[in-house]
């Protein structure tokens, strides 16, 4: 909606509330609402506003509450006297607009002279290049405003005049000091005003100050002005008149209590004892991190695999028919001769046992570590076919892992470990370390069978017979343990 075309000229006597904001309103005409005599709140918030006639607002006597803000206002605008008639509006809020004055020079119509009624006027943050100045009659006749908003509006400078006409207004901040460029004010008093923090920067920005009197403030009594307190007490260039009666108004259980007797030591950061205490921690850190890794990581390691079997076992542990197979064999494809040409024959052939093998097993299609998953855990046992070309696959490496999974949850004697070479111990993952912190049988050497490779293939056999329980019928395999040491 771009104009209004009279529509509330007339017939909507009993209207409190018209929200207009967020519309394409680019003008507001001479008795654009003069049939809103009932009407208290109107936002025009959000369009875009330029030009305001005079008397636009005629026959709005009982509004309190007007919303301009991020309109295209321009201060030609608001001095056509387009706000007389709103003789008892409260608030009205002009943000993010185009107002601003190149000096502080009297203006001939003040924009709010007949606002007497006014209590808060905002005109923050508004648009264009380079400093501002406030003309020092811009608030002629708000003798009630209380709340005035020029936040950031880069002001250059204040005409000593300008609350010469606003009896009753408080200030809550000096912030506005900090973009003033007063460099050379010497002398400022702000008394009865709500300066509840006084921070370093306000104080940096007035740098030749040397007397200030904030009498009859009310101060936060909290590390908000702990810097504020040291300034007062250490500063030999400004004089702060009647600082030792300086009140505090917050927190309400220090009401009263005199600023300057407000204990600030637990404000203060030594900043030495922090690096300090942080080195230490560190270097600490550091040695159990390495003491804990040189002498207990195999136990940890274990106690993380057995927190993940208690996870990962909770799918698969009924997914399927736990004797689908009598076991699985784990190998690298590079030992695939030996399992093809040895143990097959034996296991299968000899023996009778029901085998799953990747290359004739698996299911097409199906996902690796699925189909690995599903085998380990729908076999009675699983023999790793242990080599160095095994111990550097990384599919090996998982399978063993899960194997290791089911071992630690079920605490079953599943797992059958048979060497084909005499491998070293620091050539052994974790893995094989923790499957003999467990039990020390159910491991075979082939190399170390020799010639006797029936008793070999008859400790296999066993160890294959013997129930998911350890200890019950249980074939101790003899085997020489002084390589794993």
């Amino acid at each position: 909606m771009s104009e209004l075309h009279g529509a509330f000229n007339k017939y909507l006597p009993n209207l409190r509330q018209l929200l207009l904001n967020q519309n394409k309103l680019t003008a507001l005409k001479h008795g654009e609402f003069r049939g809103l005599q009932s009407l208290q709140n109107l936002s025009l918030h959000h369009n875009q506003i330029q030009q305001l006639d005079k008397r636009c607002f005629i026959g709005l006597m009982n509004v309190t509450d007007i919303q301009l803000q991020e309109n295209l206002i321009k201060m030609d605008e608001i001095n056509k006297g387009s706000f007389n008639d709103l003789i008892n509006l409260r608030r009205l809020e002009l943000r993010d607009n185009y107002i601003r004055y190149g000096n502080d020079s009297t203006l001939p119509h003040a924009p709010f002279s007949q606002l007497s009624h006014l209590e808060t006027l905002g005109i923050a943050l508004q648009h264009g290049k380079g400093k501002s100045y406030l003309p020092h009659n811009l608030l002629q006749g708000l003798t009630n405003l209380r709340v005035f908003n020029t936040r950031n509006i880069q002001l250059l400078t204040l005409h000593k005049d300008t609350f010469i006409y606003t009896p009753q207004t408080i200030l809550g901040s000096l912030e506005f000091l900090v973009n003033a460029s007063l460099s050379k004010l010497e002398f400022l008093q702000a008394r009865k005003n709500q300066y509840s923090v006084i921070s370093e920067e306000i104080i940096r920005s007035v740098p030749a100050l040397v007397y200030v009197d904030l009498q009859g403030n009310s101060f936060r009594c909290d590390c908000d002005n702990a810097w504020f307190l040291q300034w007062i007490e250490n500063n030999n260039q400004t004089q702060v008149f009647d600082a030792y009666n300086f009140t505090c108004n917050y927190p309400v259980h220090l009401k009263g209590k005199e600023l300057l007797e407000l204990d600030i030591s637990s404000c203060s950061v030594d900043i030495e004892f922090i690096y300090f205490i942080s080195t230490t921690c560190t270097v600490l850190l550091f040695m159990v991190v390495s003491f804990t890794y040189h002498f207990l990581r195999w136990h940890l390691a274990y106690a993380y695999y057995l927190f993940l079997a208690l996870l990962f076992d909770t799918k698969y542990k009924n997914k399927q028919a736990p004797n689908q197979y009598d076991a699985f064999i784990s190998y690298n494809t590079h030992d695939e001769p030996w399992v093809v040409q040895e143990l097959l024959p034996k296991l299968e052939g000899d023996q009778g046992w029901r085998l799953c093998l990747h290359h004739r097993d698996f299911e097409p299609g199906k996902p690796i570590i699925d189909n690995i998953t599903d085998a380990i855990y729908g076999s009675r046992k699983t023999i790793c076919v242990i080599s160095r070309r095994y111990l550097e696959s990384e599919w090996c490496s998982r399978e063993i892992q899960v194997a290791s999974f089911r071992l630690f949850d079920e605490q079953k004697d599943v797992l059958i470990m048979v060497f084909l070479e005499d491998i070293p111990t620091h050539e052994l993952s974790p893995y094989y370390r923790m499957r003999k912190l467990l039990k020390k049988w159910t491991y075979l050497s082939w190399p170390r069978a020799g010639e006797h490779t029936e008793l070999f293939w008859e400790k296999l056999r066993q160890a294959l017979k013997t129930r998911d329980d350890p200890g019950e019928d249980v074939f101790q395999l003899t085997v020489v343990d002084a390589q794993w040491q």
